[in-house]
């Protein structure tokens, strides 16, 4: 039997969307590696390199093949038989007309004419399978999205978190520097001295702890690109900007997550489908009508050529088969009520994701702004307070609280910004619209001058 390689009964298979090319146009070969990578980039290369996008893309290709057998079943089967016996009456009588050979070929087609809508409703299972398979695979890459976006901001975290412990070290250093010289001056106790080396000792581990954060950030974001967790990523110098305030209710955020989340509309098609095999399982159970016809040639050295062709219609009427049936189809009712309360409580688990998503950018935004005066307060504070100490007006207490309010503040501002782009993303996945262009809205798209 000759098969085609193709498409012949159009069943998506070579136009399902391939992970990256529906994602942002670019092809995996088009990010180098060696180059400082924005967001976009990293995006890219996570869904070229990641496993699932694959299992996903393969997933999706095997149901739209098993909507090829569903539809195959509008079409006629065709069988070719062919056969060549050899047989002797006996040895001892053997001619040239003994052994007998016989050649046959008999060439049958059946088409199935009526069938209660079995086949209606297998199409229409495979076809709501195939749907769900190809909204899986949208579910499954802003997931992926969302885990690339959370590690690369994490990254630029501990980036930030490290310029901002190295410039407290040094500030530490300073007050340490300052209490040493009142000390040896003799304006002031050795506990002074003590103090600020303690605290300046501290600011030294703060340090070294971030920056093996830093590194395993940098690996967790390998990891999750498709790349070994010791290779090397440099990140291009991202502008610095706060995600937009927030225009919409968040009413009109969980009606167009209704509409756009991947694994509702998945969801949706699995309780379509299940409905569609309560209509096969009946449907099985019921007669179906065919029609056939079939062509017998035999030539054989004894027997002349002879040839017959007949036409005929088959009723085949199921009579008992055990009450499986009847099981199957209370399987099938079972089946489409456990998709359909599977959906609703999606879509009751969409509407919290939502306002959660909402709240924490809400939250989020704010945090940036009292971040921010909190980090120029602090900045002043310990502006003072270092002067007044070196001016003998002041105690090292002061200071190093002032110090440490510093350092806790740059870490605050930075957490807040992490938080800020992070909720961004999570509530753009949580509305079902995290794609390449809410990709390219982010901060970390573009490099910087800098």
């Amino acid at each position: 039997m000759w098969y085609d390689d193709g498409d012949p009964l159009e069943t998506q298979i070579d136009t399902l969307p391939k992970i990256p090319g529906a994602y942002s146009g670019d092809t995996c070969a088009q990010v180098r590696l060696d180059q400082p990578l924005t967001l976009a980039d990293v995006a890219d290369i996570s869904l070229c390199n990641n496993p699932q996008t694959n299992e996903v893309w393969a997933s999706a290709r095997i149901q739209a093949a098993q909507l090829g057998v569903a539809k195959s079943a509008y079409l006629p089967v065709v069988t070719d038989t062919l056969g060549s016996n050899v047989g002797v009456l006996s040895p001892q009588l053997a001619t040239r007309s003994n052994p007998n050979m016989t050649v046959s070929n008999n060439l049958v087609a059946s088409y199935l004419l009526y069938d209660f809508g079995n086949r209606k409703a297998n199409l229409e299972n495979a076809r709501q399978l195939l749907l769900a398979a190809s909204a899986t695979q949208s579910s499954v890459v802003q997931n992926i999205l969302l885990t690339t976006i959370v590690s690369y901001y994490q990254v630029q975290a501990n980036i930030a978190a490290l310029a901002a412990a190295r410039e407290a070290e040094r500030a530490g250093e300073e007050s340490f520097k300052a209490a040493n010289a009142r000390y040896t001056a003799g304006v002031a106790t050795p506990a002074d001295k003590l103090q600020a080396q303690t605290a300046y000792a501290q600011l030294t581990l703060q340090r070294i702890t971030i920056e093996g954060n830093l590194k395993i950030a940098y690996g967790n974001l390998a990891n999750i690109m498709g790349l070994p967790a010791n290779r090397g990523i440099v990140l291009a110098n991202s502008v610095s900007e706060a995600p937009p305030h927030i225009l919409e209710d968040v009413q009109s955020f969980i009606e167009q997550a209704g509409q756009r989340r991947p694994d509702l509309v998945a969801s949706e098609a699995q309780v379509k489908a299940a409905e569609a095999s309560i209509d096969a399982s009946k449907a099985l159970s019921k007669p179906t009508i065919s029609i056939g016809v079939a062509n017998s040639l035999q030539d054989g050295s004894q027997l002349a050529g002879n040839s017959s062709t007949t036409l005929g219609v088959t009723v085949a009427i199921p009579i008992f088969a055990g009450y499986a049936p009847t099981y199957r189809i209370r399987a099938a009712q079972a089946t489409a009520d456990l998709r359909t309360a599977q959906r609703d409580r999606l879509r009751l688990q969409i509407s919290l994701d939502v306002w959660s998503a909402y709240q924490n950018l809400r939250t989020a935004l704010q945090a940036m702004t009292a971040s921010k005066t909190l980090l120029e307060s602090a900045e002043q504070s310990y502006r003072v307070a270092l002067g007044r100490y070196k001016a003998g007006v002041g105690n090292i207490i002061d200071t190093l609280n002032a110090q440490s309010a510093l350092a806790n503040a740059r870490q605050q501002n930075i957490q807040a910004a992490l938080n800020a782009n992070v909720a961004r993303a999570t509530l753009a996945q949580a509305m079902g619209g995290l794609d390449h262009a809410m990709i390219q809205s982010l901060p970390g798209t573009a490099a910087s001058n800098n």
